[in-house]
């Protein structure tokens, strides 16, 4: 599993012309979901991301997390996180999980992330216009995989 967060001032989405999530002040996450994750990466992932630390606290400091400012979670399904471009100029898609299941753990994800704050969602297999203002900037780039015997 791969997600990219975003610091961000506010965030949308909208497909095929129409909103379909809107945030103020949060954290927007694009999620790629990988063949062979499971509920363990998922419930690393929603964790790691709403106490990650990465807003500033009065000294200027990332001492803050996303539910310690008070802000909210759009959340956006990206396969292409699962991609590899190791040669050639033509991306490798095959470590992409299948769309069934892959939305089903997308849609378990956002629950997990659910239960504690409030998260807008884009349409999963959509075409999607992502628009948002990043905050510092500040992206970081989250990987976790277990061992899968």
């Amino acid at each position: 599993m791969r997600v990219v967060v975003q610091r961000v001032d506010r965030a949308g989405v909208e497909v095929d012309g129409t909103v379909v999530g809107k945030i103020g002040k949060g954290l927007l996450v694009y999620v790629g979901i990988e063949k062979g994750d499971t509920e363990k990466e998922l419930a690393f992932m929603a964790e790691k991301i709403l106490n990650l630390r990465i807003f500033p606290d009065k000294e200027y400091k990332m001492n803050l997390s996303v539910k310690d400012v008070g802000g909210s979670i759009l959340s956006i399904s990206q396969f292409t996180l699962a991609s590899y471009i190791k040669k050639g100029r033509r991306p490798d898609f095959t470590n992409a999980e299948d769309p069934g299941s892959a939305e089903a753990l997308y849609v378990k994800f956002n629950e997990l992330l659910a239960s504690e704050i409030q998260v807008e969602k884009g349409v999963f297999g959509a075409m999607m216009a992502v628009e948002s203002v990043n905050n510092g900037p500040v992206t970081f780039i989250i990987e976790k995989k277990y061992n899968r015997e």
